[in-house]
């Protein structure tokens, strides 16, 4: 383990343009040690007061450096439901039980909360996998409170309610389990498969109005996919868990999010169409996002997988964006402006109607609410 200055971006794009783009290779992570994983590189947190990152100093080390395996780290939460004032989302409360995401996506937006527990928003996002094994226990107290009032609850807003922890930890299993039980409105967005293992609970929400599901799909090519998404489902996967949804009558939207110019932009007809011949009803988009380490992050993931489209790629997002990388105002974040975001915004409502993706799903009830019944912590005599 060595110190050192990481270099700045600045730097790495200047190389990618040059002749010896080989050197700014040189900079990301050994393509063994990140296999199943988006990020290429593990640089530490901005908040920590060092930067640290092992690399092979040519000293010709005994053993190789190893592969960022997945640590999972359990922890009680002290709440579940957490809220927000975001008038560019459709809720104000949701529920992640899990806290970093190892489906991988280089552009992941909640890449950057990962410093907050004094990680990398690089490769540890991915691997450092903080799971909240009290969220069942959790959730029951605060919809048992009497002050709680009812509003539907968003889950896979930051990271994934499906991802492959969940096979092991059923956390939102158990988590449905306790909506169903007490009736309360629901909506998931997932990029995975595995949400059709619960198809028993959603299908009895949905025959109370109570759930609606959004499957997210960035590409219908499967090697792209497999590059932009290593760990989630895929593609094919994913229309299955439509069609598998819509025909148990559970209402399902399509996402084409994000959608990156020069890079997966071209299919986004594709991708609705697909999608409404599985049984989808809705459909949504959103334009790629670059807020915090992410952009770092995404540009090393163009410059190991599309070195030849690093310019091109990152101007068309800087035209959506006036002229920055990102744009965090409310109202412009999620669909860019400028000439390239109004055409992918045209291209999208047009689509939208030729596939009738445009039907207003019905509206999720909040009016059967029932708080969760007291456990019975007393044993039986006999």
């Amino acid at each position: 383990m060595a110190l050192y200055q990481a270099p700045s971006f600045e730097a790495l794009e200047k190389l990618s343009r040059s002749r010896d783009a080989d050197l700014a290779r040189r900079e990301l992570v050994d393509p063994s040690r990140n296999r199943g994983r988006g990020a290429q590189s593990n640089r530490s947190g901005r908040f920590e007061k060092q930067s640290r990152e092992g690399f092979d100093d040519g000293w010709n080390s005994v053993e190789p450096l190893p592969i960022f395996e997945t640590i999972e780290h359990l922890e009680r939460a002290k709440t579940i439901i957490t809220s927000n004032d975001s008038p560019d989302i459709g809720f104000d409360r949701s529920i992640n039980a899990y806290r970093g995401c190892e489906h991988g996506c280089s552009y992941c937006f909640a890449r950057p909360t990962h410093a907050y527990l004094g990680h990398s928003a690089g490769i540890e996002f991915e691997r450092d996998i903080y799971v909240k094994t009290n969220a069942v226990e959790a959730l029951r107290a605060e919809l048992a409170a009497k002050s709680y009032k009812v509003k539907r609850i968003a889950m896979g807003t930051n990271t994934d309610p499906y991802q492959p922890a969940e096979r092991k930890h059923k956390l939102t299993r158990g988590i449905l389990e306790v909506i169903l039980e007490t009736k309360h409105p629901v909506s998931i967005v997932t990029k995975s498969a595995l949400i059709v293992r619960d198809l028993d609970l959603l299908t009895e929400l949905a025959k109370l109005r109570l759930v609606k599901v959004g499957i997210s799909m960035t590409s219908m090519d499967h090697k792209l996919s497999r590059k932009m998404e290593p760990r989630a489902s895929s593609p094919a996967r994913r229309l299955e868990a439509i069609r598998l949804l819509s025909e148990a009558g559970v209402p399902v939207s399509v996402l084409a999010a994000p959608m990156i110019p020069a890079i997966n932009d071209m299919e986004l007809e594709r991708i609705l169409d697909a999608a409404a011949a599985q049984g989808a009803k809705g459909a949504g988009m959103v334009l790629l996002r670059l807020p915090g380490e992410v952009r770092d992050i995404f540009r090393e993931w163009l410059l190991r997988h599309f070195p030849d489209r690093v310019r091109h790629v990152l101007s068309l997002v800087r035209d959506t964006r006036g002229g920055y990388d990102n744009d965090p105002r409310f109202g412009t974040r999620m669909t860019g402006e400028g000439p390239y975001a109004t055409l992918l915004q045209q291209r999208f409502e047009k689509a939208r109607e030729r596939y009738g993706l445009d039907e207003k799903l019905p509206a999720i009830r909040t009016d059967l609410f029932e708080p969760p019944r007291p456990e019975n912590k007393q044993m039986s005599l006999f």
